[in-house]
């Protein structure tokens, strides 16, 4: 049965992606946990065209440029900044931010609670800007601030299916579900 709300941001993991640079398949790290989720929210990428004809909308297609948007954190983790955001740690223990560092696409796993299912989502080739630093001086209450990182998601290929995939999801019904977290779960046939 299909959730009728949700609600409830948790259980974030990130897994480092390597990409094929010739056939955009990729191949991923181990899931590491990501604690502190606030919120996750991404737009729907892409356009709408029309095509004219009899005086009418005689064609309409769309394309799936992915998703884009923010994803709030009590605080980043140090192994993302390094492991996906390029930092790097001196001998003293100090992380330092790499001026000359790439980036490195990843996979964004994470699950939001529902009144029935608590869905399970993953997102393959996703890639993340360097998050802003702020703070403020404490007043008479402490307000805890959070760290925010621009997220796109675009398509990686999965040669099994043979297509381009941008996420997938499963519900507590689907077979993957307790595994959800282990490893990037990549579909190898389709449903008849």
């Amino acid at each position: 049965m299909a959730n009728k709300v949700k609600y409830g941001l948790k259980n974030v993991y990130y897994a480092k992606a390597t990409i094929d640079n010739e056939t955009n398949a990729a191949t991923y790290d181990t899931p590491v946990r990501w604690p502190g989720a606030v919120s996750l929210s991404l737009d729907a990428e892409g356009n709408t065209t029309k095509f004219r004809a009899d005086n009418i909308d005689y064609w309409v297609g769309q394309s799936n440029n992915g998703y884009s948007g923010d994803f709030e954190s009590a605080l980043i983790p140090d192994s993302f900044r390094k492991d996906i955001l390029g930092d790097v740690t001196d001998s003293g223990g100090v992380l330092i931010e790499d001026a000359s560092a790439k980036t490195t696409y990843f996979a964004l796993l994470f699950q939001f609670e529902g009144d029935v299912s608590n869905t399970r989502h993953v997102m393959y080739k996703c890639s993340a800007t360097r998050p802003s630093v702020s703070g403020q001086t404490t007043e008479e209450e402490i307000e805890p601030q959070t760290e925010t990182l621009t997220l796109t998601a675009i398509a990686v290929h999965n040669s099994a299916l043979d297509m381009d995939v941008i996420k997938a999801r499963c519900g507590e019904a689907d077979a993957p579900y307790e595994n959800w977290f282990d490893a990037v779960y990549q579909a190898t046939t389709l449903s008849a």
